[in-house]
C-alpha cells in the first residue's frame, strides 16, 4: 500500500509534459477625451482549433463606436475598439459574459487625471463593477493571486523547488535554500520589472529547464557533491535565473501605471506564498512515508527524481529546438 501511495505521489509529481506558464487575458479601458475611450483586450488560445474572439461587455452609458477590430498573434487573439461614453462610467459593470476558455483576465481601467484600477476577473466573477475612485487594495488583491496562481500552475519552477527540498529533506537546511532561492529571484524580478537588467526569455526557459535536469541527477546520483554540500548556493544562483521567468510572466500581465512598487511586491508576495505552501506540503508527504514505512522512502524519492529529470530533459529539448 505504501508503494502504491509513493508510486502515486511520484506519478502526480511528473505528470505534466508541458510548463504551464501564466498567460492570463487581460482588458485595458482607457479614457481619451471625456467622451471617448479606448478598449483593448486579449484572449489566449485554449485549443488548436480556431478560437472565437469574445467581445466584452462595456457600461450601460457606452457604446462600440465602430465593430471591434481582432487579430492573432502567437498564443492569443487581441481586440481593438473605440467606446463612446455618454455620462460616466463609474457603477457600471465592465468585463465578459463569461470568461472565454477559462482561466483569469486583468482588467485595468485608465481614467484620465485619476489612479488606474485594478480588477482580477475571474469565472465566478467575469465582470467588475467600476469603483468611483481606485482602491490600493485592489491592486495588492489582484496581484498577490496571480503571483499565487504562477507558482502553482507554473511547473517549471514549482518542479525546480520540489527537486530541491527532495534533495535536502532536513528542515534547516531546507529552509535556508528556500531563502536562498527566494532571494534571488526576487533581485531579478526586481531588477527585469525596473528595467536594470533583462535576459532573452528563450535561454532563461531552457536553463530554468536545465536546472531540474540537474537537481533530479544529482537526487540519483551516489556520493557527494558540491550540490550536496552547498545546496543554498545552487538554489541562489539558479534563482537568480527562475526571476528572469517570473519576469517574463509579469510582463505577460502587465503593471498599473502609479502602482508599479505595490503590483511588483505583491505578485511576488504571492509567489512565495505558493512557494512555501508547496514546500510544507513536500515535507508533509516525506514525513507520513518515513512515519508508515521508512524503507519505501528511498524507492519513492528515486522513482520520483527520474519523473522529475525525464520532464525537465523533455523541457529542455523543446526548449532548444522547438
Amino acid at each position: 500500500m505504501i508503494r502504491w501511495l509513493a508510486g502515486l505521489v511520484a506519478l502526480l509529481i511528473s505528470a505534466p509534459l508541458a510548463a504551464d506558464e501564466l498567460r492570463p487575458g487581460s482588458i485595458a479601458f482607457t479614457q481619451d477625451t471625456p467622451q471617448d475611450w479606448s478598449l483593448a483586450w486579449k484572449q489566449p488560445l485554449v485549443s488548436a482549433g480556431r478560437d472565437a474572439l469574445a467581445i466584452p461587455i462595456i457600461p450601460d452609458t457606452c457604446a462600440y463606436a465602430a465593430e471591434p477590430v481582432g487579430r492573432a498573434i502567437p498564443g492569443a487573439l487581441v481586440g481593438e475598439a473605440k467606446v463612446l461614453c455618454s455620462g460616466t462610467v463609474e457603477g457600471d459593470q465592465l468585463g465578459f459574459e463569461a470568461i472565454p476558455g477559462g482561466g483569469d483576465v486583468l482588467l485595468r481601467v485608465i481614467p484620465q487625471g485619476r489612479p488606474v484600477q485594478t480588477f482580477r476577473l475571474t469565472d465566478a466573477e467575469p465582470a467588475a463593477t467600476i469603483a468611483a475612485q481606485a482602491s490600493a487594495a485592489q491592486v495588492w488583491r489582484s496581484y498577490f493571486l496571480l503571483g499565487v496562481e504562477h507558482i502553482l500552475e507554473g511547473w517549471d519552477h514549482l518542479l525546480f523547488v520540489i527537486a530541491l527540498v527532495l534533495l535536502v529533506r532536513r528542515g534547516w537546511a531546507v529552509a535556508k535554500a528556500v531563502t536562498a532561492f527566494t532571494l534571488a529571484h526576487s533581485l531579478t524580478l526586481a531588477g527585469v520589472t525596473l528595467g536594470l537588467v533583462g535576459l532573452p526569455q528563450r535561454p532563461v526557459e531552457a536553463v530554468v529547464a536545465l536546472s531540474i535536469v540537474l537537481l533530479a541527477w544529482e537526487l540519483v546520483r551516489e556520493g557527494d557533491s558540491w550540490t550536496k554540500r552547498w545546496p543554498w548556493l545552487v538554489a541562489f544562483l539558479f534563482g537568480l535565473i527562475h526571476g528572469f521567468g517570473f519576469a517574463g510572466a509579469l510582463a505577460e500581465i502587465g503593471l498599473p501605471e502609479g502602482e508599479v512598487p505595490a503590483a511588483l511586491i505583491s505578485f511576488n508576495l504571492g509567489v512565495e506564498a505558493g512557494q512555501l505552501a508547496v514546500v510544507a506540503a513536500v515535507l508533509l508527504v516525506l514525513e507520513a512515508v518515513r512515519r508508515l514505512s521508512a524503507k519505501s522512502l528511498d524507492p519513492a524519492l528515486k522513482l520520483a527524481s527520474y519523473g522529475i529529470g525525464i520532464t525537465g530533459a523533455y523541457w529542455l529539448v523543446d526548449r532548444l529546438i522547438g
